[in-house]
């Protein structure tokens, strides 16, 4: 490839450990060349978390930003992996439309990647135009904000950038590169890549650079890599109990979209669900509903297992049939934790921080009425808690329901079961206001965003919407229409995977 043209500037200071440490683990590459590079969207907010002071009128920041021009310090690589797709192995994946341009270290010494997705093809790009078009970058970027709003562990987004072309996806479309932050962006799939060709040495090498960055602390343990499976397997369990509590949709959980970090990553056909169905599915591509909300935890599960058969020759060299019983021991122990991480946050959801098992059966019954009354899950958790404050509260939450007599038993069996409690409900409906939240992406929301955006320039309603769920628990005036359902002739909701 041509050498990239490095342009001096102090607005990152990149430290490049991944392409230090792990020789072979990537391609070192440059993005394509933007006609004319636009910030359109900027994080000050993560900015100033990562220590770094940028000028977003700047555009010689716009070029670094859209892959055209390489900063000083950075070290552009388009990172190697596998993965499982649907079910299909692919031996070999890696970024066909992105690059890892370094790391940062933030105010507190985390190292964080600063990474771009639509920068252009690269030798993974397997056909591709290695593009992005503007809307699943803002779709990407607003969901990864709302997620950390609500406390969920995810990759975000730094900045979205115009390259000032167009982009051929169902017709033309602006294009867009986003520039995103993650802990890291080795996968389930990068071990894939490695263990698919037999290369223990480089499997090994890629073990101990992740344990380093992110698991530190088993580095001294006695088997250090089985102890590393089972790490990532309980931060996969609460990550996703997580998506479950709040109707969050993935949509492509394939193995090199598993991050080993543990947070959410590659928002391409995501969605939060509105009306409670848990076969709900918001892909395109997923038509046989494998990634269907119910099904996201055993999907989970399917994947750790694909990582575990990776690091069976690291667990136990000699003897891999011991190896295989150990993992086999530690994915079992996969589901026992999300199942708690799920009941102790769906209790809290319902004013039981404490939930036991006996509650399962109570929260079980209310899915079950939810979704044979096609209720809106998002509206009717923060319903639930001001029903507790007096009869307007009450009478808001029965008023979601065409038959009320529906809820009534179930009601009665809950503040029953409140009663037990030793708070008062004024209490109780206050917590519940702190975990049930009020303001989430709502999908013709996002839709209609998305189009204002792309059709005419206007990002006025994405900022607005971005304020709105950056702030997902805190009820304020005038927000009415971000906390209500799709109106009836919304339709089916379908996403895209943008490429």
């Amino acid at each position: 490839m041509v050498e990239p043209i490095r342009i001096p500037t102090r607005a990152f200071s990149f430290d490049n450990s991944f392409a230090r440490s792990l020789e072979g683990f990537y391609v070192t590459w440059q993005g394509a060349e933007a006609p004319q590079p636009r910030i359109v969207l900027f994080n000050d907010a993560l900015a100033d978390k990562l220590g770094l002071s940028l000028d977003t009128q700047d555009v010689v920041l716009a070029e670094i930003l859209a892959g055209s021009r390489v900063a000083e310090g950075s070290e552009p690589i388009a990172m190697a992996y596998a993965g499982h797709q649907f079910g299909g192995f692919s031996p070999q994946l890696g970024d066909g439309r992105a690059l890892l341009l370094g790391e940062v270290l933030d105010k507190d010494g985390n190292r964080f990647d600063i990474h771009l997705k639509g920068s252009g093809p690269t030798p993974f790009s397997r056909g591709g135009d290695g593009k992005a078009v503007l809307g699943p970058v803002l779709r990407e970027y607003i969901m990864g904000e709302a997620m950390h709003a609500l406390g969920i562990p995810t990759t975000r987004a730094l900045a979205a950038v115009t390259t000032g072309e167009q982009i051929r996806r169902q017709g033309l479309k602006p294009g867009a590169v986003l520039a995103r932050v993650a802990s890291s962006h080795i996968r389930v799939g990068t071990f894939q890549f490695f263990a698919a060709r037999g290369a223990w040495d480089s499997l090994t090498k890629l073990a101990d650079y992740t344990i380093t960055r992110h698991y530190p602390d088993l580095m001294e343990k006695e088997n250090r890599y089985l102890a590393f499976f089972q790490a990532v397997a309980d931060r996969q369990a609460r990550l996703i109990a997580q998506w479950m509590q709040v109707g969050f949709i993935h949509g492509v959980m394939n193995t090199d979209n598993m991050a080993i970090s543990g947070e959410t990553i590659d928002y391409g056909p995501c969605a939060f669900m509105d009306q409670y169905d848990p076969q709900t599915v918001f892909s395109s591509i997923d038509r046989q509903g494998r990634y269907a909300y119910a099904n996201q935890p055993q999907a989970g599960q399917w994947n750790l297992a694909r990582f575990a058969e990776t690091l069976v020759p690291l667990v136990a060299p000699d003897d891999h049939n011991r190896a295989a019983e150990m993992l086999t021991d530690a994915l079992s122990d996969y589901m026992a934790t999300y199942k708690q991480a799920w009941l102790s946050g769906m209790g809290r959801k319902i004013g039981l921080p404490a939930a036991s098992g006996r509650d399962t059966a109570l929260i079980q019954i209310l899915l079950g009425t939810l979704q044979g009354e096609k209720i809106d899950f998002t509206q009717f958790f923060r319903r639930l808690g001001e029903s507790l404050t007096g009869e307007e509260g009450k009478a808001g939450l029965l008023a979601l329901f065409e038959d009320p007599e529906s809820i009534a038993s179930w009601l009665a069996e809950w503040h029953a079961r409140l009663a037990v409690e030793t708070r008062p409900l004024e209490t109780i409906a206050r917590d519940m206001a702190q975990v049930n939240p009020l303001y989430i992406p709502r999908n013709h929301m996002v839709e209609r965003a998305l189009q204002e955006a792309e059709d005419f320039g206007d990002f006025r309603a994405v900022q607005r919407l971005l304020e709105v769920v950056s702030h997902p628990y805190d009820e304020r005036e005038g927000l009415d229409a971000f906390a209500r359902p799709a109106p009836s002739d919304f339709g089916p909701f379908v996403t895209y995977c943008g490429t």
